[in-house]
């Protein structure tokens, strides 16, 4: 019996949820079964060592239940069995874990950090915030997302160093920006909130170093979709309704050609009675 509970929440229900969204028709929660190369690593808590779920003899767990794992922050969700082992976040371990794309060949690797460290002395002097009058919660993320910070700054640089013919673009947040900070994730509202303002100024970052990621993109074939990031009227939802009607639209697409492919065989057909 614990006299103090080993987390705040159960992540069953988070589990369940993406194991009915990646079942549904057109998806898959089976790593085997995925056209692209997935990892998803997260930490044995009884062995300190990470783990790839993805890779061979580890591709058999579902994704639903990897990312589960992966996930399952110790403290606030509960660890994951899996194989009789217990899972959780895989960042115990390393933090970018950029290496795995590395190492498969990847010569262009993006990579995302949302959890820098509040800069709470930036900007004018009645904006600043002394965060150790703050809550609790409050300075454990700032320490969490400081040590986070740290060990992926320093994981970055080895990277230029062990593979110096691949290209890797950094993208985080600024670290005054206060409604990334102190936004309760817990609430719908907020995180839908929270979505559209990190949409919104991932867009702005990209434009102001389009100069910057141009020539880096250009190696690889890409390059900025410059009428995306500077159309004022998108939101994070616009790229998802864009999806979902062009979806319809292949779907209508294909449903008339059928039409007229039924049509033209009984015609076919009805020649072919006539000429009997």
């Amino acid at each position: 019996m614990h006299a103090v509970p080993v987390s705040l929440f159960d992540n069953e229900p988070i589990g369940e949820f993406l194991g009915e969204l990646f079942s549904s028709p057109g998806h898959t929660d089976d790593f085997r079964k995925l056209r692209t190369k997935l990892f998803v690593v997260s930490t044995n808590l009884n062995t300190g060592i990470a783990v790839r779920f993805g890779e061979p003899g580890f591709d058999d767990v579902p994704i639903s239940r990897a990312i589960m794992a992966s996930t399952a922050l110790p403290g606030l969700y509960s660890s994951v069995q899996i194989d009789g082992q217990s899972y959780v976040d895989g960042a115990l371990n390393r933090t970018m874990n950029a290496s795995l794309a590395f190492d498969a060949g990847c010569d262009l690797v993006l990579c995302v950090n949302p959890l820098v460290p509040f800069d709470a002395m930036d900007g004018p002097e009645e904006s600043r915030v002394d965060l150790a009058r703050s809550s609790l919660a409050t300075i454990l993320s700032q320490m969490f997302r400081a040590m986070i910070q740290s060990r992926m700054q320093v994981g970055m640089a080895n990277y230029q160093t062990r593979y110096p013919a691949a290209d890797q673009v950094l993208f985080e947040p600024d670290r005054n920006d206060a409604r990334m900070f102190f936004v309760n994730v817990f609430r719908y509202a907020d995180r839908q909130q929270l979505v559209n303002h990190a949409y919104q100024r991932m867009r702005y970052d990209l434009r102001r170093h389009s100069d910057e990621l141009a020539p880096v993109l250009a190696r690889h074939g890409m390059s900025l979709r410059q009428d995306v990031l500077r159309d004022r009227r998108r939101r994070f939802s616009t790229a998802v309704v864009e999806r979902a009607t062009a979806a319809r639209r292949v779907t209508r697409d294909l449903s008339d050609t059928l039409s007229r492919l039924e049509i033209e065989l009984k015609r076919l057909e009805a020649r072919d009675r006539r000429s009997r």
